[in-house]
């Protein structure tokens, strides 16, 4: 099955208009039991309440019946448990949760999309991807601010994006690749599929996919492949003055553009464009900015990080790229948050979680340059739990010496630099 995904992952690049038929043949016991090692199995139950241990008891019988029921047409997608997420700004997002039998199906159906539509998707759509990460989307703006001269900077977010991708749009784009009426009903199974909500009333939307799906990345990606990456390529740039160019991770993409004018134009147009496809721009989150080395304080957000021209420590002008203030205060009240809810915790299993949260915010945040910000970062956040502690009891436990001592003594994670350095980047990245 791996060489059969190979080979048409061949086809798909050898041949751009190459229509795939016999996708729906493909979902056998054989891939099905491959798939199942992709399968998150600590991961929270659906609807049905069925763990990934209970299934594997039985895996084999079950996976068989699974099939039989695909190939004669009885099966039926189940509901998607909807849990609500805090997001830190007072909003909430929302995470589905299929079935199991469910996300082994869209696994397998990921899997084969992916081989197809991995050989389509232009360099500038990240997020979600093999072998791509949030950092090289950061590292490839960057770049582009730094070497691409003084220019202008379109920031821009969709409005609930999962939410609003519409069926019938998504099957007409599936249909540019896939000839093969079962597969793309199948698909149709999961975008119809109802939500049941935590206060238990069932929902039949009519647009969206559920954000948390195995399927719905590969399918996002696909929407906004043909709903924006495609345009920009083939008709914005082709009309525009200068140079210009899209940075896309998910919903979130910033256009950078050299003249002033082709940067107005594409925030005049991109909410036309997007409305063809049920999509809206989120008008407080997407303005035009001024990036230029001969006016400070200007800067370009994009995932989380603010991109300013900077003095480095030798003195030239570069692009510094910072955590943004916005998130830095978030990641704070997020912090301060935890520290309240969970202070009483046994000191081990206490440190050993604030270890596990350090490693994934440097992870996040620990791009080249941004020392100075994971610095502050943890100096206020150990004093978050400095305060916390010493609120365990009525006496105060800790005094700031005995304080770092206690850090010594359960190795708290020091603020470090993760991402891949500039010259291994660039090898990566060419014989990737």
């Amino acid at each position: 099955m791996q060489t059969s995904l190979q080979g048409r992952a061949h086809k798909a690049r050898s041949d751009r208009r190459h229509r795939f038929r016999h996708r729906f043949g493909m979902l056998n016991n054989p891939f099905l039991w491959s798939c199942w090692q992709y399968l998150r199995k600590e991961a929270a139950s659906g609807v049905d309440r069925v763990t990934a241990a209970e299934y594997g008891q039985h895996f084999i019988p079950n996976v068989r019946d699974l099939i039989e029921r695909l190939k004669r047409g009885a099966y039926r997608a189940k509901l998607v448990v909807r849990r609500w997420i805090p997001k830190g700004d007072g909003k909430r997002r929302p995470l589905g949760l299929p079935a199991l039998e469910d996300k082994l199906l869209q696994i397998a159906v990921a899997r084969i999309l992916g081989t197809i539509y991995e050989e389509d998707f232009l360099p500038a759509s990240d997020g979600y991807r093999p072998n791509r990460s949030a950092k090289e989307a950061v590292n490839g703006l960057r770049h582009a601010l730094q070497f691409g001269g003084d220019g202008y900077g379109v920031e821009a977010d969709i409005t609930g994006f999962f939410d609003n991708i519409d069926p019938q749009w998504m099957i007409r784009m599936l249909e540019q690749r896939i000839d093969d009426k079962p597969f793309l009903r199948l698909i149709k199974k999961w975008l119809k599929a109802g939500i049941l909500e935590e206060d238990g009333q069932v929902l039949h939307p009519v647009t969206g996919t559920p954000q948390g799906g195995v399927v719905s990345p590969i399918l996002a990606h696909v929407y906004l492949h043909y709903a924006l990456d495609l345009w920009f390529e083939k008709v914005v740039k082709k009309e525009s003055q200068g140079a210009v160019a899209l940075y896309r991770y998910a919903d979130d993409f910033v256009c950078v553009a050299q003249y002033k004018a082709d940067a107005e134009r594409f925030y005049r147009i991109l909410p036309q464009r997007l409305g063809t496809f049920n999509l809206h721009v989120a008008e407080d989150k997407t303005r035009i900015v001024r990036f230029s080395r001969y006016q400070p304080g200007t800067s370009v957000d994009f995932l989380g990080f603010a991109f300013r021209w900077d003095r480095s420590r030798a003195g030239n002008q570069v692009v510094q790229c910072r955590t943004s203030r916005k998130k830095f205060h978030r990641s704070l009240a997020n912090f301060r948050t935890w520290c309240r809810e969970h202070r009483s915790l046994p000191r081990k299993r206490l440190f050993g979680v604030l270890n596990a949260k350090l490693r994934g915010y440097y992870n996040d945040y620990g791009i080249t340059g941004n020392y100075d910000s994971l610095k502050a970062f943890f100096s206020q956040a150990m004093h978050i739990l400095r305060k916390w502690l010493n609120r365990r009891s009525q006496k105060r436990s800790y005094t700031g010496q005995c304080f770092e001592a206690l850090l010594k003594r359960y190795r708290i994670e020091r603020p470090r630099i993760t991402d891949t350095p500039p010259r291994q980047q660039a090898l990566f990245l060419a014989f990737r």
